[in-house]
């Protein structure tokens, strides 16, 4: 016996419905989360090939994720508050339009929707039903690309990030305190590889993206930063 799904075909899933709402959050923590890996490891790396002692280990540690973690934060709030004004700033622009010229906004709604291949008659009579629906939604959405009930978050996308730099950058700086001095440095690259690898297995789920793209792209960057620094600490800790 075949089994049929509840949520009817024309409508979205509840997860489907979610993928917007949450690509702020997403691509905040994501980054954040990453970023706090990738830099933390690195600077822990090229520290410990200098200086293996573990009071500047944890010193460059807490000083890192502390800064990082402020930088990801107040960087994220910023932008995607410029973001949302730019968003803000055209709504009130078009919802003006709407009272100054609706017949003109109406026009150029329908020739909109019969850029996307409706037929005159189509379009306008969609047109007109949606602006009598919601006439700044629908325009925002069609000539904008903007959707009011979704703007962005610069509280969300800071905390976000804030809090995955943090979590993210205490992979590297665990294992590389509490394990000995000579197997610290190749276990910490591992562990790194698999938090890595996490996170955008992660990213991709969430975003319905392709999963082994994501983790490549992970692996490879943090791979690379650590042998760089790793490099440049042992140099530094040779000559100095």
């Amino acid at each position: 016996m075949t089994e049929y799904s509840e949520t009817p075909p024309w409508e979205h899933g509840p997860d489907e419905d979610r993928v917007s709402a949450r690509l702020n959050w997403l691509r905040a923590g994501v980054l954040g989360a990453n970023d706090g890996i990738v830099s933390m490891a690195g600077l822990l790396v090229g520290v410990a090939a200098a200086d293996p002692g573990r009071s500047v280990i944890l010193t460059a540690g807490i000083a890192g994720i502390a800064a990082g973690a402020l930088s990801m934060g107040v960087g994220e709030y910023v932008s995607v508050s410029s973001q949302r004004d730019a968003e803000e700033a055209q709504l009130a622009r078009e919802a003006k339009w709407q009272q100054d010229r609706p017949e003109w906004e109406l026009e150029q709604l329908a020739r909109l929707h019969m850029e996307t291949g409706m037929t005159a008659e189509t379009a306008r009579r969609a047109a007109i039903e949606q602006t009598e629906h919601d006439p700044l939604g629908a325009h925002a959405r069609a000539h904008l690309g903007i959707d009011p009930d979704e703007l962005t978050s610069p509280g969300q996308a800071a905390i976000a990030s804030l809090v995955a730099f943090t979590v993210g950058g205490l992979a590297p700086l665990l294992p590389i305190l509490l394990l000995p001095q000579s197997s610290r440095i190749m276990a910490t690259f591992a562990i790194v590889m698999v938090a890595l690898a996490a996170t955008g297995y992660a990213s991709a789920r969430l975003g319905h993206a392709r999963r082994s793209r994501a983790i490549i792209r992970n692996l490879i960057g943090g791979a690379l930063a650590m042998a760089v620094t790793y490099g440049i600490g042992s140099i530094v800790g040779t000559h100095i």
